[in-house]
């Protein structure tokens, strides 16, 4: 089973998230939307339309932000996967920390786990494209 397949995104604590985004977006040419991240469309502009959506996000939170529990660390990685489920129950079966917790939404199927640092582990399974 092929396991990751990419990062999904980069998400990090921020003591001010906005003025973090208008120096990204001054300096470094980041299309900063107004949910105050950046999605990097893989393939943008490329003939052959993808299977799946397939974004790299780039993302500042608030620095009191609970969306990284229970990892104390100010970041999280988020994995780009074929199959969420799959993924989950093969990692529970080899003893990782994994998150009862899962979700569905317009954006995926996402999922979380830990690793033996505290690192909290965000595995995404893109939606298809309609």
């Amino acid at each position: 089973m092929q396991r990751v397949t990419g990062i999904g995104g980069i998400f990090f604590k921020s003591n001010d998230p906005e003025k973090l985004a208008v120096l990204y977006k001054k300096h470094l040419g980041f299309d900063v939307e107004d949910w105050g991240g950046v999605s990097f469309q893989e393939g943008a502009g490329a003939d052959l339309k993808p299977k799946r959506q397939s974004h790299i996000v780039w993302s500042p939170f608030e620095a009191d932000t609970d969306y990284f529990k229970s990892s104390e660390k100010p970041f999280m990685i988020n994995y780009r996967v074929h199959d969420r489920d799959a993924l989950l129950a093969q990692l529970r079966s080899e003893g990782v920390a994994v998150d009862e917790k899962t979700e569905r939404s317009a954006f995926g199927y996402f999922g979380w786990a830990m690793d033996p640092e505290g690192n909290r582990i965000e595995l995404w399974e893109p939606p298809e494209c309609k």
